[in-house]
């Protein structure tokens, strides 16, 4: 029998279209996780050192290693039986590239500031990579002016005045798996960390599967190039376009979830 901790999830949210047909077909497997590596398998996923990924126990972690490192020496990822490594596992399937990209920089920022018998503090790099694998968002849009207003917080204007335009011209792809797991039982409050892909969208007739292969390999890409929280802009998950009803202009005047922009 699948675990009982899948059954609380609503496949039919518009926010895990990405990872919504394997996610179901792991959920209804007698062992998701024998199943994941079976996938893994199948789709050659490999870490930055070309070692095969694995979706391992927790308990492969050694006390003293840190779990990014882990992944990086080994392509063994630590997985528990809970809502937050399922997610994690489905975003390596459907992001990898992007994974890959993620356990580069936090491997290489372990290595560099590491001394002898201890676990690397965390710094500037390894928190921005953090803040991206659990609760980023992806938005793809060359729309300039629609991204400068969303940016700047004017949420009126972007998803009720520019409400046509922003679906025409932007795609939204969740990608953080503790955003994921959040958004099970979802609340107005609960907001993500956007990274925008400015870009002009994928074609309509691409398959959704294409979509965010696509997406993978340019974000794999633009992360390659360094990663801070600067570059990160906030985006309240129900107020996408569609993703929840009763979107009318007095959901968007909600300050204490759509806030303003803070004055320097």
């Amino acid at each position: 029998m699948s675990a009982s901790f899948l059954s609380g999830i609503d496949w039919s949210r518009p926010w895990l279209s990405c990872v919504r047909a394997v996610g179901e077909e792991l959920a209804r497997a007698d062992n998701w996780q024998q199943e994941l590596n079976r996938r893994a398998t199948e789709l050659g996923l490999r870490n930055h050192r070309d070692l095969p990924i694995r979706f391992v126990p927790q308990a492969e972690l050694p006390a003293d290693t840190a779990y990014e490192a882990h992944i990086s020496q080994t392509g063994h990822v630590p997985t528990r039986d809970n809502l937050h490594d399922f997610f994690n596992a489905l975003v390596w399937l459907t992001f990898p590239q992007i994974k890959v990209q993620l356990n580069l920089l936090q491997a290489r920022e372990i290595e560099r500031s590491a001394s002898v018998n201890a676990i690397a503090p965390r710094g500037k790099v390894r928190d921005a990579a953090t803040i991206f694998d659990e609760n980023a968002v992806l938005l793809v849009s060359a729309n300039d002016g629609l991204m400068h207003a969303l940016r700047e917080h004017a949420w009126e204007e972007v998803f009720v005045t520019r409400r046509d335009e922003f679906e025409r011209d932007s795609r939204v792809y969740l990608f953080g798996h503790a955003l994921m797991e959040k958004l099970v039982q979802p609340y107005k409050a609960i907001t993500g960390h956007t990274w925008i892909v400015a870009h002009a969208c994928p074609p309509a007739d691409l398959a959704l599967t294409e979509q965010c292969a696509w997406v993978d390999q340019i974000v794999a890409q633009q992360l390659a190039q360094g990663l801070t929280t600067a570059n990160f802009s906030p985006l309240q998950m129900l107020g996408v376009p569609g993703w929840w009803p009763d979107q009318d202009g007095d959901f968007y005047r909600d300050t204490t979830v759509f806030r303003p922009k803070r004055k320097n």
